[in-house]
């Protein structure tokens, strides 16, 4: 049951009817993995801390840059070189204290990955390149857990889940296939328009906090895609590959 601070703190949420209390006790009672403290990650993981996610893991192995803090909104500049996933647990503890932090400051593997998916209740990748991504799929889908994706690169987004708890929905591997070659193109390389990783972060937070509130529809089916330049959105429609052979290893929901 919450109590009267929580109460106050969540007032907001509880008065939506779709949410209410019993869906922000939902919400306190998740667990979020949040991979990568960057642009997307920052403003995800702070409205997952200000939303009352009850426990938040936040994975990154860089250290805060004089050039992040242009969109990294989690860092400041007395907090340079100090570790991404370090930095943001002060932050996030800072705007909500009654939540349970977790930095996890080393490179993950295949394996450590798996573990660290396995706890959570909803993941979300916030990282920048391929093969990442593809991991973090692969392990959600083996492990039944949903995937809330975003990236950004220049003046373009996107954004989409993939929840293998639904038996329609595709997962990542479904429109980025394992077996093919895509190119990782970084923030250093092209350059990223701040406000844009602000807008698809908070929209990863709040999918993950309707999915742990079990409220709304989510995204899972569709890939949005963001043209900062005109602030055109466009739908796409995307299906599950039948013949994926990540999605046929994914535990049912």
């Amino acid at each position: 049951m919450m109590n009267d601070e929580q109460r106050q703190r969540y007032a907001r949420h509880i008065l939506l009817s779709d949410l209410g209390e019993a869906g922000q006790e939902k919400i306190a009672a998740s667990h979020a993995l949040v991979i990568g403290a960057g642009g997307l990650g920052s403003p995800a993981s702070l409205y997952l801390a200000s939303g009352g996610f009850g426990k938040i893991t936040l994975v990154d192995d860089d250290y805060v840059d004089l050039t992040n803090l242009q969109r990294q909104i989690l860092h400041t500049t007395d907090r340079i070189g100090m570790n991404k996933a370090q930095s943001g647990k002060i932050a996030l503890a800072q705007i909500n204290p009654t939540v349970e932090i977790i930095a996890v400051t080393e490179r993950v593997d295949e394996t450590s990955l798996s573990g660290l998916v396995r706890t959570a209740d909803v993941v979300l990748d916030c990282t920048d390149n391929f093969k990442t991504r593809l991991a973090i799929n692969r392990a959600c889908m083996t492990l039944g857990k949903p995937l809330v994706s975003g990236a950004v690169v220049g003046f373009d987004g996107q954004i989409s889940v993939y929840d293998p708890r639904r038996q329609d929905s595709p997962c990542y591997a479904c429109l980025f296939p394992e077996d093919q070659h895509f190119e990782d193109i970084k923030a250093a390389q092209v350059g990223v328009f701040a406000p844009l990783v602000g807008i698809i972060g908070t929209m990863q937070a709040a999918e993950a906090l309707k999915l742990a509130a079990g409220i709304g529809q989510s995204l899972a089916g569709s890939l949005w895609l963001l043209d900062a330049l005109t602030m055109e959105w466009t739908k796409i429609r995307i299906y599950r590959n039948p013949d994926c052979p990540v999605c046929s290893k994914r535990a049912s929901g």
